[in-house]
């Protein structure tokens, strides 16, 4: 694979991960840009013990615009893109709209505490977007696996650097596929989001990750999650010599997949060529059952999501693993998240994990 990077006209920076060393993406962002925007802000919210970023700046952000004016694809004469190249294979930016940054205000001042318990502080980080491919119709499902490897590659080279940058705690790469997912831009990419703290969702995974371990003088919960997922067989989808996929038995969502490796890793970064490798037919197998669920002619609206482990905490109790879940739960319904899921966080799954799982299978 070879790596080359270069800066966009306000100053951005672009890397192309090729899967040929000739390959040639010179060539400069001619466009006129403005600055990009100075980071977020944070505010924690005291009731939930989280943090809360307020950015403004994204509701000018780019919504659905006609395929020709697509910004993810290649630029061409009379029409310059995000990606000044003529072609690519993957392709990361530094998103244009970002909810964290690390352009911080010349003026601390505006951060300033908002009452005595909403403390508020700069959105500290980065965010990135991943484009898998120059085609502009097509869809991560229709890549061939040589393809997928090479995003695992950036996505394990981005894990690496982010991860190295000041301030960061946790790095969250995803996929966000159909406009009722709220996709605002439908060629084939995802984002990397690199954190200034540990998400809830990660925070509660290890709080409960470590009770496990002193229950049982330091086994891996997820590990032992997994074993059993594997010895019952109900709800495993479909496997190989590296890797399981199945829907976990509390299921939250209608369908709902998890994709995990046979070993402990924190993270992408920590993969090996050939759990890189194998990874790729079976991810793909996946997303073809779920786009077979319903046979839609625009494909299943889906979340793909990555867990790793934090930066700089807990690492050894951190287990990678990709999930991935629709909010479709028939042909023609949608999953809403509605009073007892937004409001309190208790999700009320309409479909058995069990019937889904053979549903998956099928399919």
């Amino acid at each position: 694979m070879k790596r080359s990077t270069t800066l966009l006209a306000d100053g951005r920076e672009l890397i192309y991960f090729d899967e040929h060393d000739d390959a040639v993406r010179q060539g400069p962002d001619q466009r006129d840009l403005p600055p990009p925007p100075p980071a977020s802000e944070l505010r924690f919210d005291p009731l939930t013990d989280e943090w809360v970023a307020i950015a403004a700046h994204r509701q000018t952000r780019t919504f659905l615009p006609p395929s020709d004016q697509c910004p993810l694809c290649p630029s061409r004469p009379g029409r310059a893109s995000e990606i000044p190249a003529h072609d690519y294979d993957v392709a990361v930016f530094e998103n244009r709209f970002p909810s964290l940054s690390d352009r911080i205000p010349a003026d601390p001042d505006g951060f300033a505490q908002v009452t005595p318990f909403t403390a508020a502080r700069p959105g500290v980080g980065r965010c990135e977007v991943v484009c898998f491919t120059a085609e502009h119709d097509t869809s991560f499902a229709a890549l061939p696996p040589s393809r997928v490897r090479t995003v695992i590659d950036a996505l394990a080279d981005r894990t690496a650097e982010l991860s190295r940058l000041d301030g960061v705690e946790q790095v969250f790469c995803f996929e966000n596929r159909g406009v009722e997912i709220g996709v605002t831009l439908h060629h084939p990419h995802g984002q990397i989001y690199a954190y200034p703290f540990v998400t809830p969702r990660t925070r509660s995974m290890l709080a409960a990750a470590r009770r496990h371990a002193e229950r049982t003088g330091g086994r891996s919960l997820y590990a032992d999650v997994l074993t059993a997922e594997r010895a019952a067989g109900e709800r495993v989808v479909v496997a190989n010599d590296r890797w399981t996929a199945y829907v976990p038995a509390a299921a939250r969502w209608p369908f709902e997949v998890q994709v995990a490796p046979h070993r402990q890793l924190p993270d992408i970064a920590a993969l090996d060529d050939a759990e890189r490798d194998s990874f790729g037919t079976l991810y793909l197998d996946v997303l073809g059952r779920f786009d077979r669920l319903f046979d839609s002619p625009q494909g299943t609206p889906y979340i793909s999501a990555w867990h790793q482990a934090p930066v700089h905490r807990d690492r050894g109790l951190g287990y990678l693993h990709l999930q991935v879940f629709t909010i479709r739960r028939a042909v023609d319904k949608l999953k809403y998240l509605a009073g007892s899921e937004s409001a309190m966080g208790v999700f009320i799954n309409d479909v058995r994990p069990e019937q889904a799982a053979a549903l998956l299978r099928a399919a």
